[in-house]
C-alpha cells in the first residue's frame, strides 16, 4: 500500500472506532435493566426483555469490533499489516477497507 493509501486507512478506522464508540454508548443505554414494577404487561414486558438479550449480543459484538479496531490502528504502520496471518499473502484492498481489523484474507477467510 502506498502512504496515501496507509493514510486514507487510518483515517476511516479512526471513523470506524468514534462510530463503534458512539454506537456502544446507545447501546448500553438500552440494556438497563427493565423493573418489574413497569406497568407494561406482561407481554410487553417479556418482549422488552427478549429484546434486552439481542442488544447485548449485538453490544458484545460491536466491543469485540471497537477492540480489534484499536489493534489495527495501532499496527497500521508496521511490516507485517496487510499480511494474512494464515496464507501469508498480502490482504485483498477492498477487504482492508471494508474490515480493516481482519487478519485474514478472503480465501483463508472463508475456511
Amino acid at each position: 500500500m502506498t502512504r496515501e493509501e496507509l493514510q486514507a486507512l487510518k483515517s476511516k478506522i479512526k471513523a470506524m472506532i468514534t462510530k463503534s464508540e458512539s454506537d456502544i454508548k446507545d447501546m448500553e443505554a438500552m440494556t438497563q435493566p427493565i423493573s418489574p414494577e413497569n406497568a407494561i404487561g406482561r407481554i410487553s414486558r417479556m418482549d422488552a426483555i427478549n429484546n434486552k438479550s439481542v442488544i447485548e449480543a449485538a453490544l458484545r459484538n460491536k466491543k469485540r469490533k471497537l477492540y480489534k479496531l484499536k489493534i489495527a490502528l495501532a499496527n497500521v504502520d508496521e511490516e507485517g499489516f496487510g499480511i494474512c496471518s494464515n496464507c501469508k499473502k498480502p490482504i485483498q484492498q477492498g477487504r482492508l477497507i471494508l474490515m480493516p481489523e481482519s487478519n485474514h484474507c478472503i480465501r483463508c477467510a472463508g475456511r
